[in-house]
């Protein structure tokens, strides 16, 4: 499958995988792999990871914060994307796992991840998930809710084990984010607010709990997080609660600290994200100096990239289908996937590219909207996009769709799920095959 590349530039190269290129075909080429062959093979919809794009992320973020911050660890964002043999590269890169829920922690674990590098998150934990995640020897349980503690306190004692724990404090500062994906606010389902006092009575409850140990502080702003000053500032708002709060008031250290994750991707044309390097050096400088001037040591640091670590590995791809023409207001060109394969944009008007990858340098020619097929008017993937004209059967390709599509998808009117692939060096990997008709059908209960 592995053709010589044109060496002609190619469009949008800054959203596409680091390895795309418009092979001696003249068609897009990812991992290797032309785009239309893999298309031909596995079928449409179908997502490809870059498994080369995958590694210089993992790779990047690791060397980035080692370099600001000796002691941190970088731990993956499970919900961006995953599966068993996904789980198993990012742990083969030295990272942890953060889980938000006993699937997750039952996927590490069937993957054979080191459980004791997972972080358990959760505004809502249920007392099975809590106890799945003890008996199963996860290394740090984050508390979000005061009335956790005692659940898992008696869990914990049940189990004749002791939970080692992190507290999520909300610290009151906007992320300038979506509005549905910001989380370090005071009005939000997550954390525990410093102005209420909760988060000081959580840490309080907990130190006097005896199967739960204390290790430190969460934080999590929201995501995508373009700015790195909503980070200076919960950390300056965090080390003074650190200081005058926990040390002096409660009398306990903390050993642990998580700025969270939430680090930004480029998705279209004119979007920028921070380097790597942008986000460790606000988190590290700010840290160091608060601990500099407030006299406490410096505590291990966890980072928890996700989306900004798969989103440009993958690529989506569609077959093209009907075209509606509505004179004087639009035109609809419709693919095989949509809003199963992506909610993001009926959920957030999130914003994408689109490129042909059978004629990747064609000029636009025309301006389209890009619909999915399912039975809703949101169905929407692209909106007003300039492109050249599109043929039925064709194939069209979303860049930066590697984080959160195939993890929210949904079998919405029964369509069936995706299949899923990692190419590297003109080899291509099914790691999640497409679902079939009797897959649909696998948990019906007939009388």
């Amino acid at each position: 499958m592995t053709t010589a590349s044109t060496g002609a530039a190619l469009p949008l190269a800054h959203v596409l995988p680091t390895t795309a290129e418009v092979n001696a075909a003249g068609r897009l080429s990812v991992g290797g792999c032309d785009v239309r062959e893999l298309a031909d093979r596995f079928g449409t919809p179908l997502y490809i990871y870059d498994t080369a794009t995958l590694r210089a992320q993992l790779r990047g973020y690791r060397e980035a914060f080692t370099a600001a911050y000796p002691d941190s660890e970088l731990v993956y964002a499970s919900k961006a994307f995953l599966n068993r043999p996904f789980a198993r590269f990012i742990a083969s890169e030295g990272f942890g796992f953060d889980a938000v829920s006993a699937g997750e922690i039952a996927t590490l674990k069937s993957a054979d991840v080191d459980l004791g590098r997972v972080y358990l998150h959760g505004n809502n934990k249920t007392p099975d998930e809590l106890r799945y995640a003890v008996e199963n020897g996860v290394g740090r349980i984050v508390i979000d809710g005061e009335w956790e503690i005692e659940l898992l306190e008696r869990i914990a004692g049940e189990l004749g084990r002791t939970q080692r724990v992190l507290v999520r404090v909300s610290p009151g500062i906007d992320g300038h984010t979506h509005e549905k994906t910001t989380t370090g606010i005071l009005d939000s389902k997550f954390g525990l607010p410093i102005v209420t006092g909760a988060a000081e009575r959580a840490i309080r409850a907990i130190v006097a709990a005896p199967h739960l140990e204390f290790r430190g502080i969460h934080m999590h702003l929201g995501s995508p997080i373009f700015e790195m000053e909503p980070y200076g500032q919960a950390i300056e708002v965090m080390a003074e609660f650190i200081d005058e709060v926990v040390r002096k008031q409660i009398g306990v250290e903390v050993p642990e600290f998580s700025p969270g994750g939430g680090f930004a991707v480029a998705y279209w044309g004119e979007q920028q994200a921070p380097a790597y390097a942008e986000y460790a050096a606000v988190i590290a400088s700010t840290l160091q100096r608060e601990g500099d001037a407030r006299g406490f040591e410096l505590p291990h640091i966890t980072l928890e990239p996700g989306r900004s670590i798969v989103a440009r590995a993958g690529l989506a791809v569609y077959t093209v289908g009907a075209r509606k023409e509505v004179p004087g207001i639009r035109t609809y060109v419709s693919v095989d996937g949509g809003m199963a394969d992506n909610p993001r944009v009926a959920l957030y008007d999130s914003k994408y590219e689109a490129v042909l990858p059978d004629r990747p340098l064609d000029p636009p020619e025309e301006l389209v909207t890009i619909a999915g097929k399912y039975c809703e008017s949101g169905d929407i993937l692209v909106k007003d996009i300039e492109l050249p004209r599109l043929r039925a059967g064709e194939l069209l390709a979303m860049p930066a769709a590697g984080a959160y599509q195939v993890a929210m998808e949904s079998n919405y009117n029964l369509a069936l799920r995706p299949a899923v692939v990692m190419v590297e060096n003109g080899t291509a990997r099914l790691i999640r095959r497409r679902q079939t008709f009797e897959d649909l059908g696998a948990l019906d209960v007939d009388e």
